[in-house]
């Protein structure tokens, strides 16, 4: 395999503001791609908006706007929100832009022709998922993630027999051609799979969207349901349908890697590497499928109303505390509460006082014992983390520098330099201060993918002795 990585997030849609789950899947995925940059991968990571959905025709009835208006306004805000956390992308794709549009319709031509029919269909739809259900996935009648009754509808849909390739999915999942993370998700994509797989529709009525979506070619009556032209923005970003730069990302050589939640697999492991079967092209290598954030133990969604605004977040506390906790201190596969108050104490306890304290006390020792360090050559490549990275054990690689962080303050204490110092005692202070601070700034180091604008204050305090303030973490109220 050779060095090129490219990592995608799923493309959250706009018909509202983000929330602090959609922040969860941007840092998590934004951690992989650093990771692989320190490991001197060459790393092309890649986010967008989801702009054709049925929900934002209805979303923007209800502002009394255009859907235009709406998604324009609402991509702004998710652009936005991926700078606020220190995102760090290299391509943006909006699904309305005129090159995603070419790009679907280039991959639509790429299917396979008898891969496709026409036939009239009925259904239970959750607007909210964009998807249809079986009455057997709903729970009392509602759907499981928005609690809501779907809708029956009754239309002529093209399809795709997704049947045909049930052998084929199974083999690549199984085989970890197509390695799902964690396990219990490529378990349960096997027993979907083993099920039987029932071919899918591939489009939707236009009368039912107001002509809302991509048409789709050769139907004059159908938009491209939102679903699969989502999926083709992992390459219409790269440039499909307009240049040949998108092959240097999509090939099979490339690790490509979808960080996706737990209620979207079904798309990513399933139907996307069938369609791109049936198109000719290599499917992804890997999804990693992270858990929910909830709130009290309920999945934090905008329909829902228990959402979280994770700028007026990153407004009061900054981008590296909710990275910290939303990688340090969260599962990465497994639900996890989050709350302004936890966020907080985590602040408080592991970034203010662990870490911000270490950095000011060992300044103000280097300063007061007039102390120049030399810094040796570091860097995240000199650790093994291919154990981590099998299964991208997120929380233990923070781990390797939060256990550093708390052996530097206890031997701080242990040693007393302060008494070293008053005593002018300067032989034996400045060895212990050039290991504290090597040791220092390589966690620094090793910490970029988590906390990368901590990461860099504190390599330029050390450096420079300068911060300023000192103080890395000010108090919050």
């Amino acid at each position: 395999m050779n060095k090129t990585i490219f990592v995608t997030t799923s493309i959250p849609y706009v018909n509202s503001r983000p929330h602090v789950g959609h922040a969860q899947e941007f840092i998590i995925a934004d951690c992989i791609a650093r990771i692989y940059r320190a490991l001197q991968f060459e790393v092309i990571f890649q986010s967008g908006t989801d702009e054709n959905a049925f929900k934002n025709v209805v979303a923007a009835a209800s502002e009394g706007i255009s859907v235009q208006e709406l998604v324009d306004k609402n991509a702004v805000i998710f652009r936005n929100l991926l700078g606020q956390l220190n995102i760090s992308i290299d391509t943006f794709i909006r699904t309305t832009e005129p090159r995603h549009r070419r790009g679907v319709e280039l991959f639509w031509s790429l299917i396979k022709r008898d891969d496709l029919y026409a036939k009239s269909y009925d259904g239970l739809y959750c607007i909210g998922c964009e998807d249809f259900f079986l009455q057997k996935d709903l729970v009392d009648g509602l759907c499981p993630d928005h609690k809501a009754p779907p809708e029956l509808i009754s239309e002529q849909n093209v399809f795709f027999r997704l049947s045909r390739y049930q052998t084929a999915i199974e083999e690549l999942i199984l085989s970890d051609q197509i390695k799902i993370a964690p396990v219990s998700r490529k378990n349960e994509a096997l027993g979907f799979i083993r099920q039987g797989l029932q071919d899918i529709s591939l489009t939707r009525a236009k009368s039912r969207s107001g002509g809302w979506g991509i048409s789709a070619p050769d139907y004059p009556d159908q938009v491209i349901y939102v679903w699969i032209d989502a999926l083709i923005n992992y390459l219409t970003g790269q440039g499909f349908g307009e240049s040949a730069d998108w092959q240097r990302v999509w090939n099979k050589d490339s690790k490509k890697i979808h960080v996706i939640g737990k209620n979207v697999w079904k798309f990513h492991a399933i139907y996307w590497p069938a369609l791109l079967l049936s198109a000719g092209l290599p499917p992804p290598n890997e999804i990693v499928v992270h858990g929910f954030l909830t709130n009290n133990g309920i999945k934090i969604s905008k329909s829902l109303g228990n959402a979280i605004d994770p700028l007026a977040v990153v407004e009061k506390f900054g981008s590296d505390p909710i990275r910290h906790l939303l990688l340090s201190q969260t599962p990465i596969y497994g639900d996890s509460d989050f709350s302004i108050e936890r966020l907080g104490k985590i602040y408080s306890g592991d970034l203010a006082n662990k870490l911000g304290n270490l950095l000011s006390r060992l300044l103000a020792l280097c300063d007061k014992a007039q102390f120049q360090i030399q810094f040796k050559a570091s860097g995240l490549k000199t650790l093994d983390l291919s154990k981590y990275l099998d299964d991208y054990s997120l929380q233990e690689i923070s781990q390797i520098g939060w256990i550093e962080i708390d052996k530097l303050n206890a031997e701080i204490n242990q040693k007393r330099p302060w008494a070293l110092l008053n005593a002018d005692a300067k032989n034996e202070l400045h060895p212990l201060l050039d290991d504290w601070c090597q040791r220092l700034f390589q966690v620094a180091n090793n910490l970029e993918p988590f906390v990368p604008d901590s990461s860099k204050r504190i390599q330029t305090g050390l450096e420079g002795r300068e911060i300023i303030g000192r103080i890395l973490f000010p108090q919050k109220t």
